[in-house]
């Protein structure tokens, strides 16, 4: 057993879109780390990260992956994140606790918009953050283009962050490929080698201007935070590598700047020297609790929550971020008892006996706690979580096996226990179970988790949309009797009715003017719930609203009235008269706010348009850098799958809230079809 006493730690994300590189990279850092002895990779489905099955199968990173390894007496926590858009919750929640973030990237300049909403939320939660440009070697087309290649990817990060891009190092191209890189610190120029340290080698001759220049704008971003450095830059003097590395600690550490490092992750190229800067520049933990607002003289444990899984043993484990103090196993957080202490490495577990703080660990069965939550021995204490996404997509979902039913509620509590992006409600007007989402394949693989973790296969399609009707013309006297004798006492009630409509939003009114006792007092209230059942599905098969109903005359039998029969007498007297209110179809409104880049509002506006949407205007997005924010009514009918062609539209970047507005009359052409579609307009 390895009783090795670990120096210090250091928690790092590893984050960027979808297909750039991130599990390679977390591969290749175990790897050269001696973490682990050979690679895997995503094609034969034996990586560390991307372990469980759903992202095995889809061959994408579906949750956070947890993986720790040891290099130069410091132990490094990786949690590889998703880079699909519809799996950002799982990223941002683990974001908030690393000491800093792996941002992969690939070196193609139109791409470079899509990590516009991650640098976003890094900068708004002061989290230090680097660049890796993996596969390097696409950008060296020929040996003169790879250079300009590479500062036109500088550019287009400089386009999207709010922070200083600070390039820490240069590629060297030679006949198409990426050979080496010259370290702008150092000045030290090194050739790649496949399985082994990159070597090093004079710097070339024909790129000491390029490098010259490159490193003369990163001294002068590290400048515009050290005002002894430009006094060295005003007067032309070289600073010594350990001062520019001193002052590439404090600026990422304070998250003031954004390094650039290059290499191809599968060949492990550029992954050492990455690993090193990780080393002296990233920020340690108590630098990390300290912005958190974390005392750190204050030795009562503090944890907070990252992530949620079920097992496939069934058991629960929490990964959390320990901010303070020592955590035994069996310990009580939140008056609950720790049982299990982990340190993780995709699904493989080390059992621990104490984790310090600073270190992210997982612990078992914490029932009752979720994602985000902040644990104390006394509840003292509740450190900021990330925010939950709007769900943007739905489908309606039913077990293929009625007696599942039952255990369909527990099922999905944990379903939703492991990713709180998720939202699942009954219904009221359609009486469907709809599950909400970030997209359609966030819903597939939550579906697929309920059929592998708890046998549960659904069947599932596109909600119903809510529809209800109204009436535009009032009926008065509509006189409704019900008489009925079968030996004995019989049934008796006899009533009129008045109907009209209400303004839009006004709802459903019953009164009674009622004069001499004609209609028993008693028997009143039978009267009004005959006309709201009536109501549940009128003529056209949907649910009225924005009616008022009056009670204008009756009469009883002493014998044979009863509550009931009033019921059933007010029914009929409903079914009657709403024929004569000409019923007209209604739909729900949304209010829409639609955040996209900029070079993309005109798109956006015509989604709008072409879903039959009222555009209220557009306006540029408060504290987001080139975006705008349209703001627009669109019929809820129209919005099932446009969260897909605002995507397809705005490289996946592209995102909205919406909220319930108002219901509205639905157009003569397109009300015919939805009721010939549903089958309603009968009662």
């Amino acid at each position: 057993m390895n009783h090795k006493v670990i120096g210090a730690t250091r928690n790092i994300a590893i984050v960027g879109p979808y297909l750039s590189g991130k599990t390679a990279l977390l591969e290749s850092l175990l790897s050269v780390t001696g973490a682990i002895t050979r690679k895997g990779n995503a094609k034969d489905g034996n990586t560390i990260g991307d372990s469980s099955p759903e992202a095995r199968d889809r061959k994408m990173s579906t949750e956070v992956n947890a993986a720790s390894t040891e290099y130069e007496n410091v132990r490094f926590t990786f949690l590889d994140c998703p880079g699909s858009i519809e799996f950002a919750q799982e990223t941002l929640n683990a974001l908030i606790g690393v000491d800093a973030a792996i941002v992969v990237c690939e070196p193609v300049t139109d791409r470079t918009l899509t990590l516009a909403p991650l640098f976003k939320f890094l900068d708004d939660w002061e989290i230090p953050h680097l660049v890796f440009v993996n596969k390097i070697d696409r950008a060296c087309t020929d040996e003169t283009t790879c250079g300009s290649n590479f500062t036109n990817i500088i550019n287009a990060l400089k386009s999207i962050s709010s922070r200083p891009i600070v390039p820490h190092q240069y590629p060297i191209g030679h006949n198409e490929k990426i050979i080496g890189f010259i370290d702008l610190v150092t000045e030290q120029a090194y050739h790649y080698h496949p399985g082994a340290p990159a070597d090093p080698v004079p710097l070339p001759e024909h790129l000491k201007a390029q490098e010259n220049e490159a490193r003369q704008q990163m001294l002068e971003e590290l400048a515009n935070f050290d005002d002894n450095l430009l006094a060295e830059l005003l007067e032309e003097i070289n600073p010594d590598a350990e001062e520019i590395t001193r002052d590439l600690k404090m600026e990422l550490g304070a998250d003031l700047i954004v390094p650039v490092f290059i290499g191809i992750a599968e060949q492990d190229f550029g992954v050492r020297p990455l690993l090193s800067a990780l080393l002296r520049e990233a920020p340690a933990p108590e630098t990390t609790a300290q912005r958190r607002g974390v005392i750190q003289s204050d030795e009562k444990v503090t944890v907070q929550v990252l992530k949620t899984y079920y097992t496939p043993q069934g058991g629960k484990l929490s990964l959390v971020r320990i901010w303070q103090g020592t955590l035994a196993d069996g310990a009580t957080l939140n008056g609950i008892r720790v049982n299990g202490l982990y340190r993780l490495n995709g699904w493989q577990t080390q059992s621990l006996t104490h984790a310090k703080a600073g270190e992210i660990v997982a612990l078992g069965r914490l029932e009752g706690v979720n994602t985000g939550d902040t644990l104390t021995v006394d509840r003292t204490k509740s450190l900021p979580k990330a925010e939950i996404l709007s769900p943007v997509y739905a489908l309606a979902i039913a077990p293929e096996k009625r007696n599942d039913e039952v255990k369909m509620t527990s099922a999905l509590a944990k379903i939703l226990e492991e990713d709180p992006s998720l939202v699942w409600q009954q219904h009221g007007d359609t009486h469907e179970i709809i599950l909400w989402g970030q997209g359609e394949i966030h819903l597939k693989v939550s579906l697929e988790r309920l059929r592998r973790k708890y046998n549960l296969p659904m069947t599932t399609h596109l909600p119903q949309v809510p529809y209800k009707e109204t009436i535009r013309k009032p009926a008065s006297a509509i006189h409704g009797r019900y008489k009925h004798q079968s030996g004995g006492h019989g049934q008796f009630g006899d009533v009129y009715l008045d109907i009209q409509p209400q303004p839009r939003g006004e709802g459903f009114n019953f009164c009674d003017r009622i004069v001499g006792g004609v209609v028993p007092k008693q028997y009143i209230p039978g009267v009004e719930i005959g006309v709201r059942e009536y109501l549940d599905r009128g003529p056209l098969g949907f649910p009225v609203v924005d009616v008022a109903v009056t009670l204008t005359n009756g009469s009883y039998h002493s014998v044979d009235s009863s509550e009931q029969a009033f019921k059933q007498a007010a029914r009929l007297a409903m079914q009657e008269g709403m024929a004569k209110c000409e019923s007209v179809l209604l739909e729900p409104i949304a209010k829409v706010e639609i955040h996209a880049p900029k070079e993309f509002t005109s798109k956006v506006l015509q989604l709008v348009s072409g879903r039959r949407g009222q555009i209220l205007g557009y306006e540029s997005k408060s504290n987001w850098k080139g975006w705008d924010t349209v703001t627009a009514y669109v019929p809820l009918a129209e919005m099932q799958d446009s969260i897909v062609e605002l995507r397809s539209q705005t490289m996946g970047v592209g995102f909205f809230h919406w909220e319930f507005d108002r219901l509205q009359e639905v157009p003569e052409p397109l009300a015919k079809r939805v009721l010939l579609t549903t089958g309603n307009g009968k009662n």
